[in-house]
């Protein structure tokens, strides 16, 4: 199964590992070269006995809404 390489360096997926990794819009992937040169993709969290991510549990909770100039106004000293 072949794909290209655009001028950014980006490829498809192509549907059938996409799907075999169930990888959705937003999952996190892992490229490695394994010792024979062929590429490993994974998807991340897919490893047995991976720890996990320590920002993992804060990620997505906070509760603070900023609005973007009240959030410029505190960063800038204004508030």
């Amino acid at each position: 199964m072949a794909t290209t390489l655009t001028s950014k360096g980006q490829v498809t997926i192509p549907k059938q590992i996409r799907d075999a990794l169930d990888l959705v819009p937003g999952s996190s992937v892992e490229f490695a070269v394994n010792k024979e040169g062929e590429l490993v993709i994974q998807k991340v969290g897919a490893r047995p006995g991976r720890e996990p991510d320590r920002f993992d549990a804060a990620r997505g909770k906070a509760d603070v809404k900023w609005r973007t100039d009240e959030l410029m106004a505190l960063l800038r000293g204004d508030a």
